[in-house]
């Protein structure tokens, strides 16, 4: 095996782990806000590329006015999830939260499929697609803007919980919600706010990678499920441990497709989710008991 080789997959690896980091983080803080495993987050990801798809092929928008008008309707849409689905609910336990979540996955799903059929969509690249040589290896300027984009995004989250008001508050309810309550915090507008930033993450995840992937209205439950891989690997952790926990997933991915098949690119992600969940459940890098925000 060259060096060369091992490269290029590690590139490969690292652009789609940062997607998958993007998408654990929106599991994460929706968990530690919540409680819930939010299992419709994926569909917040195909939401994402479709939506720029509706609004640079129908609307006419150039790309960079259709992904933010992307971006915030796929926003609103997880305020409603939120608000229709979940704050309706009370003292419902856990098991019930996350058949809820389900099932608000597979409505999404058949609402995108009667819009935008069964069809796979291509959108186009953000700066061309030229490769750019990096040593031995090359890379698609794609590659570059999904880690430039989530290094952002994910300093962006850290300012956001670590030297807002609200941001504060947000930790706060998920080392104690009611302690949270007590002290005058809204908690169910802290449960909104995690689902506002979920979404919005989600979204902008799904538009960086389908110029790579292209986008149809199936493809949020593979990329849910790796998502929320990253996020056991990170402890349920909204921080760097989630982070690491992508991109660790989408190396091994790429150097097993590379290595062994492709075949077996989908079914290391779970060999790894189920030997953590028996091994380590609290995470590759949580302690017994983890910090969650």
């Amino acid at each position: 095996m060259q060096f060369d080789q091992l490269l290029q997959y590690a590139l490969s690896g690292l652009s789609t782990g940062a997607i998958y980091a993007l998408i654990g983080i929106g599991f994460s803080i929706i968990y530690n806000a919540t409680g819930i495993i939010n299992f419709a987050q994926g569909e917040f990801v195909m939401l994402g590329g479709m939506l720029t798809l509706f609004f640079l092929e129908l609307l006419k928008l150039p790309i960079w006015a259709a992904i933010p008008c992307a971006v915030a309707a796929a926003t609103v849409g997880g305020i409603l999830f939120e608000r229709l689905a979940i704050r309706p609910l009370r003292q419902a336990t856990p098991i019930n939260l996350v058949i809820i979540t389900i099932g608000g996955s597979i409505l999404i799903r058949g609402l995108a499929m009667l819009l935008w059929g069964k069809d796979t969509h291509a959108i186009p690249p953000f700066s061309g697609d030229e490769p750019i040589a990096i040593g031995g290896a090359t890379v698609l300027p794609q590659h570059l803007w999904i880690l430039g984009i989530t290094v952002i995004i994910i300093a962006i989250n850290k300012f956001y919980f670590f030297h807002t008001i609200s941001g504060k508050a947000m930790r706060a309810c998920a080392y104690n919600r009611r302690a949270a309550g007590l002290v005058g915090i809204d908690v169910r507008r802290m449960v909104l706010f995690s689902f506002v930033i979920s979404s919005a993450m989600g979204a902008v995840a799904g538009i960086i990678v389908a110029p790579l992937t292209m986008v149809a209205y199936d493809v949020g439950g593979m990329l849910g499920l790796k998502g929320f891989c990253a996020a056991i690997i990170g402890g349920m952790s909204s921080g760097i441990s989630t982070v690491l926990g992508g991109l660790i997933l989408g190396v091994l991915e790429s150097l097993g497709a590379g290595l062994i098949s492709s075949g077996y690119k989908d079914a290391i992600a779970f060999i790894i989710l189920l030997l953590l969940l028996f091994l380590r459940p609290q995470g590759l890098f949580g302690k017994a008991e983890s910090e969650r925000v």
